[in-house]
């Protein structure tokens, strides 16, 4: 395992430098193109005759349980990091639109996805259950704002925009994962629960997660205000993530909700009342170093899993017909929420020019999908859904991603942003 580990940072600090030396994409954008770029070659010499590489490449990715990394590892790590430099004051302040989207929005992307890959299966000839398109709906539906925000803020961004970005994408990666447990209950039981059951697992998991972060969160700040050791507070606050996770799924409530809530109160409450000056400098650099790692170790992740995904080209096409329904969705997510808050006064001052454009285009989908496509059951619905989710979650970074920021640049340009109208 240590074997494996070394091999894979290796790895994925060399395609780091040559995308900053060579490349210059944005850091995880480029990383995951460098592997992927990586994942052809090998491909390229198999075909050529010189398979080594790529033997030698998918015999370490396959070893490596991209679901199991991410979901439990990889994924509070990065939410507590993000929540950890998230203002308060500033989510209270754009609490409605962060909230639709990130509960009610997810429920209905989930819908909407579910039933335009029930239609665009038939059409390609696929027999996929509904259950099946749910299940791809709901893992579709969470946004990965990882390889966007920097791009956002370099690109002059107005800070609604933004803070409804990181808020709504810190909160839906719980939501969905809550969405997708239920409905993977329901296709393991082969029967539809009761209401009653179905609301108590979603409290269970999204209340329980809530309740679970703010006493976590409170924990280690009782611990850190009788202390002054900056070692030690960052020592707490690594043991609360990794801890708090596996304890999380011990007791069935939702580890990504729970570390959210705990990076908001560490960064907020903690840092104003229980933080010197010198450890808040530590934790932050701390975890802002833990957050470029794990972001280049998982882009790097997707990059290279192309080579153990069977592909061809219908489903190519497949997969941006779908990527285009998931934009659909996420029009028809943000769209009506956008629309209604805009006839309140507060609204208003919450919905900058270009919101509705820059929230559907700056949607990106990230390795959340990919794990919770890795982690539905064994069969060839299964191999089919992963297939086409790799594909969509590939275009979007590359194709979103790299033009998010011209498209911000565009409608902002040499204008302070407006908050009247979105055309």
């Amino acid at each position: 395992m240590l074997d494996l580990a070394a091999a894979f940072i290796a790895l994925t600090t060399l395609l780091t430098y040559v995308n900053y030396r060579f490349i210059r994409l944005p850091p995880t954008i480029g990383v995951m193109a460098t592997a992927l770029v990586f994942s052809l070659i090998a491909q390229g010499l198999s075909m050529a005759g010189y398979p080594v590489l790529e033997v030698e490449m998918q015999q370490m990715i396959s070893r490596i349980d991209f679901s199991d990394v991410l979901m439990t590892w990889f994924l509070p790590a990065l939410l507590f990091a993000g929540a950890l430099h998230v203002n308060l004051a500033d989510l209270r302040n754009y609490q409605w639109p962060i909230t639709l989207l990130a509960t009610f929005g997810v429920l209905i992307a989930t819908t909407v996805i579910g039933y335009l890959a029930y239609y665009t299966f038939a059409l390609f000839g696929w027999h996929v259950d509904f259950i099946y398109c749910l299940l791809f709906g709901a893992l579709i539906s969470p946004t990965d704002p990882i390889a966007v925000l920097g791009i956002l803020k370099s690109a002059g961004a107005p800070k609604p925009l933004a803070t409804t970005i990181v808020g709504e994408s810190l909160f839906n990666d719980g939501t969905a994962v809550v969405v997708f447990t239920l409905l993977l209950g329901i296709l393991l039981a082969g029967e539809t629960p009761s209401a009653s059951t179905i609301a108590w697992l979603f409290v269970q998991e999204a209340v329980g997660g809530l309740l679970f972060g703010a006493a976590l969160g409170y924990g280690v700040f009782l611990m850190m205000r009788g202390i002054d050791q900056y070692q030690v507070e960052v020592m707490l606050t690594l043991a609360l993530v990794i801890g708090g996770a596996a304890l999380a799924a011990r007791l069935h409530v939702s580890a990504p909700i729970a570390m959210v809530v705990a990076g908001l109160i560490i960064g907020n409450h903690v840092r104003q009342y229980a933080m010197s000056d010198e450890t808040r400098r530590y934790i932050d650099k701390f975890w802002e170093l833990i957050d470029e790692i794990l972001n280049a170790l998982l882009f790097a992740l997707i990059g290279l899993e192309l080579l153990l995904l069977p592909f061809n080209w219908l489903h190519v096409v497949a997969g941006l017909t779908l990527g285009g329904a998931v934009l659909v969705s996420r029009l028809l997510t943000v769209a009506p929420v956008i629309l209604a808050l805009r006839q309140t006064a507060s609204g208003r001052r919450q919905v900058p020019t270009g919101t509705i454009r820059i929230l559907v285009w700056g949607g990106l989908r990230g390795g959340v999908s990919v794990a919770l496509a890795l982690s539905l059951p064994l069969g060839e619905q299964r191999d089919l859904i992963l297939s086409l989710t790799y594909i969509v979650v590939l275009v979007s970074i590359l194709l979103q991603g790299l033009s998010i920021g011209p498209l911000v640049r565009r409608i902002y340009k040499g204008a302070e942003p407006a908050a009247d109208s979105d055309h």
